[in-house]
């Protein structure tokens, strides 16, 4: 019988997480209320619950979770976490670097929702260069 070595199994789980993710992304869209024949996406998932879970809100945390499975995959297939010096002039791994990119993601967001408006489409692109830039670059 063959072993399967850590470098050949990574995909796999790779697969799992983001699989896992379409499919609760999925189920999340199923269960979305209808209105007038038509999914309403800012209605309460659980009507009369005691948070306001609508379908942003829950994609919100599911995608959170799915980084930072997606991150174990990553110190799975490449243990270490790759610490460098960047230009923070500190030691970063890819952890730190995930939590600074969440951390602008949201000031990105609340800037724009201050001065911009509700269209968050713009900022969250905005966002995705700007964890692209500290992954490349912290």
């Amino acid at each position: 019988m063959a072993t399967i070595s850590r470098n050949n199994r990574w995909p796999v789980a790779l697969g799992v997480v983001l699989g896992i993710y379409v499919a609760a992304a999925g189920l999340l869209v199923m269960s979305l209320p209808l209105k007038d024949g038509a999914r309403n996406w800012t209605a309460p998932l659980i009507p009369g619950g005691w948070m306001a879970w609508s379908f942003p809100t829950a994609m919100f945390f599911l995608t959170i979770f799915t980084l930072l499975a997606l991150m174990a995959v990553w110190e799975y297939a490449s243990p270490g976490g790759n610490p460098r010096v960047g230009v923070l002039r500190f030691e970063t791994t890819r952890g730190d670097r995930l939590f600074v990119s969440l951390l602008g993601a949201a000031f990105i967001h609340l800037a724009w929702l201050g001065l911009v408006g509700p269209n968050l489409w713009w900022a969250l692109a905005l966002s995705v260069v700007y964890a692209i830039g500290v992954f490349r670059y912290v």
